[in-house]
């Protein structure tokens, strides 16, 4: 069963578009740059992990810019407080009284470079934002701009100068990305072309407000059949049957589900497959089961099967 909705048909050349633009300033990344674009629509929050200088800032800000969100980028340091984020109260001798001061938070896309490196006091104060979509301070609840999102880039664990997020913290990420070095072709690339910092200036706003709020309707509209959802259930009970790890919580499960909706979007169809499962599974995933992101200088260059590709290779599309 395919369904094509108006929504659907107005929004997808500008995607695709915007798809283009995207891979022009992040090279031989089209998996990475579609499973990212799928997170925003998909209404999540997206961390980016990998060593410094692999292009993740260069992929939040470039995202930030074609959205055509309102942007705020805040460069997270270990002497940075709550308050530098959420904002505080500051006493106005004018009007005999305190008054809040908005922090960088108070924006549609918030990124948060190099979270890892600030006490976990400060990392604390992104939760009820990145759940709620709303800041708390002294007693007064603020709704935070709609749509919100939350692009957080981070540091390996084995560099010094970090701090591991929790579990809840990164519970709230709907997806974990990592880019990988580039391809011999794409750092040549690199190499004789343009400043990526230079590209990012030129790039225009292909979506804006209105048109990310109507992806995120047209994600909730893409068919999902019953023969889907049996192989996400299969997929999450084999994450539950380790003694190694703790399974996927009901909250993961509908992460997975949305964001496979969102692949499907993005890719151009209407009605969710076990492909699209299978694309952003990993990403959803891995981070949840507490796979630790190692670089591939500390493990040899050997490339080895993340807990959530084993699964897929043990678990049948259809039984």
């Amino acid at each position: 069963m395919t369904i094509v909705t108006t929504d659907y048909a107005a929004n997808q050349q500008k995607i695709t578009q915007l798809m283009i633009q995207l891979n022009q300033i992040v090279l031989d990344k089209p998996q990475v740059v579609n499973l990212a674009l799928s997170g925003i629509l998909a209404g999540g929050h997206l961390l980016l992990q990998d060593l410094p200088g692999m292009g993740k800032t260069t992929l939040a800000q470039g995202l930030a810019q074609l959205l055509g969100l309102s942007f705020s980028r805040v460069q997270f340091t270990n002497d940075m407080l709550p308050a530098d984020i959420l904002g505080m109260s500051i006493y106005d001798q004018s009007k005999l009284k305190f008054e809040f001061r908005l922090g960088p938070i108070f924006t549609q896309l918030l990124l948060a470079d190099e979270i890892n490196r600030s006490s976990p006091k400060t990392q604390s104060a992104l939760l009820e934002a990145m759940e709620e979509r709303q800041v708390t301070q002294d007693g007064q609840t603020y709704r935070l701009p709609q749509p919100f999102f939350v692009i957080a880039t981070q540091n390996p664990l084995q560099q010094a100068g970090v701090y591991p997020l929790p579990e809840s913290q990164l519970d709230r990420f709907l997806l974990c990305l990592s880019l990988g070095y580039p391809s011999p072709a794409a750092e040549r690339e690199l190499l004789k072309g343009q400043d990526r910092r230079e590209l990012l200036k030129g790039l225009d706003a292909v979506l804006d407000t209105e048109a990310v709020l109507l992806a995120q309707q047209g994600v909730k509209q893409v068919y999902v059949a019953d023969v889907v959802l049996d192989y996400i259930q299969r997929l999450v009970a084999k994450t539950r049957a380790s003694q190694e790890y703790h399974g996927l919580s009901p909250r993961g499960v509908l992460s997975l589900q949305r964001a496979a909706q969102a692949h499907a979007y993005v890719s151009g169809h209407m009605e969710m497959t076990p492909e699209d499962v299978q694309a952003v599974f990993a990403a959803v995933t891995d981070h949840r089961l507490g796979q630790r992101f190692v670089p591939a200088h500390v493990t040899g260059g050997l490339m080895t099967k993340t807990i959530a590709q084993r699964i897929l290779a043990e678990v049948p599309v259809v039984i």
